[in-house]
């Protein structure tokens, strides 16, 4: 646990992040309908972009700067931020007050930082929700996000959401807290060490027999689900909330 969590609010503001804007919508919305379904109202920023952190890691600091503004900007009430992502989630708890170290705004992107919650820390930390399995019996995996786990420092949040599901069984990695080898631009520039390590991360979800991975980053799954299905793998990947909300939608 990495702070003193607040009381559950009747608000929140919901960072969407790229990935599931534009390849994985339906783990944006299963996280929105679980905080719901919980009484929270959510509140979705359309002008909202990208975190900055492919221009950060890149070395462009001014560009990341000019993007971060932006997104500082689109989320101007004192709402917690939930974000469905321990890398975007990381980039701004963690690297927003090293961006902004000597500008004017930097006490507001220390403040903008204070606000962020990584979704499976929400979900358990401060809304405590409650889940009852509606599915039927399936094995799943989990494989853990470096910068939720490494920058975040978040534990087994999303693994204690889904062992509530009565009818799912949790088979664990060997390696679990290994890299899958996306690390966003690092799979660009150097793709053959990146196709060795997602190779390992496969063999070791393989191992399990499950019948799902489960991540909380829409990276690491884009990055594994290929790699799997180049194996012509019957594994399934997805998000967390997506099959938390699957499971319980009936709920």
């Amino acid at each position: 646990m990495r702070r003193n969590y607040p009381e559950k609010p009747d608000k929140v503001y919901f960072m969407g992040t790229c990935l599931a804007d534009m390849l994985y919508a339906e783990a944006g919305l299963a996280g929105i309908r679980l905080m719901e379904r919980e009484g929270v109202k959510v509140i979705y920023p359309r002008d909202q972009t990208c975190c900055g952190q492919p221009a950060f890691n890149s070395g462009f600091q001014e560009e990341a700067l000019e993007v971060v503004l932006h997104l500082i900007h689109c989320f101007p009430k004192a709402y917690p931020i939930v974000v469905p992502s321990g890398s975007c989630g990381a980039m701004m708890v963690r690297h927003y007050p090293e961006l902004f170290e000597g500008h004017p705004l930097e006490q507001k992107a220390i403040e903008f930082s204070s606000r962020i919650f990584e979704l499976s820390e929400f979900l358990h930390h401060v809304l405590k929700i409650s889940l009852k399995d509606q599915g039927v019996p399936v094995k799943v995996t989990w494989h853990t996000s470096c910068h939720a786990k490494r920058e975040l420092g978040l534990g087994d949040e999303a693994k204690q959401l889904v062992k509530q599901l009565e009818n799912v069984e949790l088979k664990e990695l060997e390696r679990e807290d290994e890299c899958c080898g996306f690390g966003g631009t690092f799979s660009v520039k150097q793709p053959m060490i990146s196709g060795e390590m997602v190779l390992d991360k496969c063999s070791d979800v393989l191992k399990t027999g499950s019948d799902y991975l489960l991540s909380g980053d829409c990276g690491c799954l884009m990055n594994i689900q290929g790699s799997l299905e180049k194996q012509q793998s019957r594994v399934q990947s997805m998000h967390f909330a997506s099959f938390l909300w699957e499971r319980t939608r009936g709920s």
